[in-house]
Parts: C-alpha cells; sequence; structure tokens
C-alpha cells in the first residue's frame, strides 16, 4: 500500500488501517 503512503489516500488510509497492512 506504497501509493497510500505518497498522499493519493493518506487519510483514507489511516481509516482503513493501510498502516498496519
Amino acid at each position: 500500500m506504497n501509493i497510500s503512503i505518497f498522499g493519493l489516500g493518506y487519510v483514507g488510509c489511516v481509516s482503513v488501517g493501510c498502516l498496519a497492512n
């Protein structure tokens, strides 16, 4: 989920828990 880190969906990433993945 590196794409989320770039900022394309940073807020959504945190919401879904992409950081956990």
